[in-house]
């Protein structure tokens, strides 16, 4: 079946869909290994293991990820990556005679934007896993450019929106479009998935709109359908977008108020670790109660489909002045679900805040079912599934 696993990173992103194909082909949206995840004497959830567990390994005994997406280049979205992930040719892999937990993952495809680390690098300097990615990205289109038909797995990419100035013009074969959806994934086309892209927002030649995409940190938002099986296409929807704030949100909500079937979803996960920044202008800290909400952000991130469930990829959720993750933000959160009959989960106390687990959500017809554990937090239980 096609899963969905949102790993315990603290406030950070990390979330695999493993497509139920016969090749399991997986896409991982964003990366936070921090160190201690690395210490085997730390209490730090290995992520980086649970992640393997859940990988094939290729014909050389690497193991890989189908696609790669960074949604923005923030450190707590790409951490760890040149540490468990090898960027560069295939031909120059390094790690063939360690032994298996030792091997860096091959990236098969890259989804990524060069909109979004643009403005990114205007407001900050980029960590230095945001650097290699970018490096890579760039050693890769170059190679689309110049050999588009000899392309192979760990060269390949695929650029999320077009660029400023006609730059991707000449790479319309590799260019998703934005309010498009694409269903290929490492140089095949599937029946398991089809993504719509939403975000990053075009550039715009009014500064100040421009201004506002760069403050809102204009993240990568993928609406994806996933199938049940063969004969299930729509089996559930997922939406995904990275940090993504007010003004975004708001813009997507003007865009597609029309025509909202592309952003309702049955699996969310929030954007920005539960900020309150994403529903508001207004600061949580400052104003608290007073804060006001914005109405058409809200109406945005509440296109839920019956049952649907909303993930918080965060560290635990307290009412006090923390942003994120946000107490309001989560009440707000509940209150969309509760009106469908759905459920509001925080991946930093699922099953129980001193003892987390990776949180796994089975596409059924339906839309999406939780894997319980039935003893909660223990490594070796078995799991059950609940449907809503």
């Amino acid at each position: 079946s096609t899963t969905v696993t949102f790993f315990p990173v603290d406030n950070g992103d990390m979330t695999l869909i493993r497509l139920g194909d016969v090749d399991a082909s997986t896409i991982l949206i964003d990366v936070n290994i921090r160190v201690d995840a690395d210490d085997p004497n730390s209490k730090v959830r290995d992520v980086a293991k649970d992640l393997r567990d859940q990988l094939k390994k290729d014909s050389n005994g690497r193991p890989y990820v189908d696609a790669f997406l960074l949604s923005h280049p923030d450190q707590d979205h790409c951490r760890g990556l040149t540490r468990h992930f090898y960027l560069g040719p295939l031909e120059d892999y390094p790690d063939d005679k360690k032994a298996d937990k030792d091997k860096k993952i091959v990236i098969r495809e890259l989804w990524s934007s060069p909109i979004v680390f643009r403005r990114a690098s205007k407001n900050h300097t980029l960590c230095d896993d945001a650097k290699a990615f970018n490096k890579e990205a760039r050693r890769r289109v170059k190679v689309n450019k110049d050999h588009y038909f000899a392309v192979s797995d760990g060269d390949r990419i695929q650029i999320m929106g077009k660029d400023i100035d006609g730059k991707t013009d000449d790479l319309v074969q590799i260019v998703r479009p934005v309010d498009q959806a694409f269903n290929t994934i490492a140089g095949r086309t599937s029946k398991m998935f089809s993504a719509h892209l939403l975000a990053p927002i075009d550039a715009s030649d009014d500064e100040e709109v421009e201004e506002c995409l760069v403050k809102n940190q204009s993240s990568v938002i993928i609406n994806f359908t996933l199938a049940a099986d063969d004969i299930t296409p729509d089996g559930a929807k997922f939406l995904t977008g990275g940090d993504a704030e007010v003004f975004i949100w708001n813009r997507q909500w003007d865009r597609h108020k029309n025509d909202p079937s592309v952003i309702e979803y049955d699996l969310m996960q929030t954007p920005h670790h539960c900020s309150w920044h994403s529903l508001s202008y207004d600061s949580w800290s400052d104003k608290r109660n007073d804060a006001k909400l914005d109405a058409d952000a809200r109406k945005a991130l509440s296109r839920t489909r019956s049952g649907a469930v909303i993930v918080a990829s965060c560290k635990p959720i307290q009412d006090d002045d923390s942003d994120p993750p946000c107490i309001r933000a989560k009440r707000e959160y509940v209150s969309i679900v509760n009106d469908v009959s759905g459920k509001f989960y925080c991946t930093g106390e699922y099953p129980k805040k001193d003892e987390v687990e990776p949180m796994v959500f089975t596409v059924t017809a339906q839309g999406v079912a939780l894997n319980q554990l039935r003893e909660a937090g223990s490594k070796t239980a078995a799991f059950t599934s609940t449907t809503f």
